[in-house]
């Protein structure tokens, strides 16, 4: 059975089944990072889970769409890696909060798009799958018989047809064995969180993180999101309108314990593909979420299989260098993203970015 309400957007809402299976499509991508973001840094798990929950509601409203509401992959990722601490992160994430808010109202998205370049783009995409992967190598190797069999479960289920549902059972397993050994928690409400501890910390690193995570943004989370929608669900939607409220997202995010939070096409096409059609799905997921902030503990996060998130962060590495390779066509942008990519693993991602864009620019302007 199906409820529908009117959302602010003018859309109907809905809370079907469908509306159900498509919000656990989303958190697909979505909690295996804020997990092992929480299991590597000094962020704390219920304020970020809060942070998802509130957003997912606020733009599922506003929208009346079921837009994805994610981790800004390139950030997260290079926090999870050691290379950003969470004070970086946090800066990070508000000069690029700031710099989407502007350049969505001034209505400079498409510009950006077309000055990087989509192989450049992806290109970062690979370099961030490659170090998700090497983390993931190095949190397996703690306990080669529980990823081990991590991966045979995730295996197993992509055999019969359940390749994203595998992220979720693995995820699910992991949580069990925590709360075997710890007690199922009592709910607790997150205190109050303004900023991280000692603030927010702008340094080259999360300079250089920034450029790349923008590149990611303007074109997979603005620009290929707002051509979904059309797609998808026949609404126009501008990306300087995803833009701005990406920019909304982490300037009043971050400040409260959040972290960097954008759209995303790859979460808008999950959503689609397991049976969400109104922003009724985003309500169902954030309400999700908020239930999930009350019980993440600090002693269920200490107690979760480092094994078993190496096993997430293989599935969720692969998953995106499938994305960033799927639309290439060509040599020259095949090689702009392994070159990209590799610059990425084995210097700096940011640098990566520059110097491929710098190329991209070079080589069109000589045609």
């Amino acid at each position: 059975m199906a409820h529908s309400f009117r959302s602010g957007a003018g859309s109907a809402l809905e809370f079907s089944t469908g509306e159900l299976t498509g919000a656990l499509g989303d958190s697909v991508t979505v909690l295996p990072l804020v997990v092992a973001l929480a299991a590597t840094t000094s962020v704390s798990l219920p304020h970020v889970l809060v942070g998802f929950g509130v957003f997912q509601i606020v733009w599922g409203l506003y929208y009346g769409l079921p837009l994805s509401v994610e981790p800004m992959k390139a950030l997260i990722g290079l926090a999870i890696v050691g290379t950003l601490t969470y004070v970086e992160l946090a800066a990070a994430g508000l000069v690029a909060g700031g710099i989407l808010l502007a350049v969505g109202k001034l209505g400079l998205v498409g510009r950006l798009q077309r000055v990087v370049g989509e192989p450049v783009i992806r290109g970062v995409q690979f370099a961030v799958a490659l170090l998700l992967l090497e983390a993931a190598v190095d949190l397996s190797t703690g306990n080669l018989p529980v990823a081990i069999g991590g991966l045979a479960v995730v295996g197993l289920l992509a055999l019969v047809g359940y390749r994203q549902a595998s992220v979720l059972v693995v995820l699910g397993l992991g949580a069990l064995t925590a709360v075997t050994t710890t007690g199922i928690p009592t709910p607790q409400v997150p205190a109050l969180a303004v900023f991280p501890a000692g603030g927010p910390t702008l340094s080259s690193a999360a300079l250089e993180g920034t450029v790349a995570q923008l590149g990611m943004t303007v074109g997979n989370a603005a620009i290929a999101t707002a051509l979904l929608c059309g797609d998808l669900y026949d609404r126009d939607i501008s990306p300087d309108a995803l833009s701005t409220s990406m920019g909304v997202t982490c300037l009043a995010a971050i400040p409260l314990g959040g972290v960097p939070m954008c759209h995303g096409s790859g979460g808008l096409a999950g959503k689609y593909a397991f049976g969400a059609r109104t922003g009724g799905a985003n309500v169902l997921l954030g309400v999700g979420y908020l239930a999930l902030a009350l019980v993440a503990t600090g002693a269920l996060l200490a107690a979760f299989p480092l094994a078993v998130l190496g096993v997430l962060l293989v599935v969720v590495s692969l998953e995106l260098a499938r994305a960033a390779f799927e639309p290439v066509s060509g040599r020259r942008s095949l090689a702009f993203v392994l070159g990209v990519g590799a610059i990425g693993l084995f210097i700096n991602v940011g640098v990566a970015f520059v110097l491929g864009a710098g190329l991209f620019w070079a080589l069109a302007g000589a045609e």
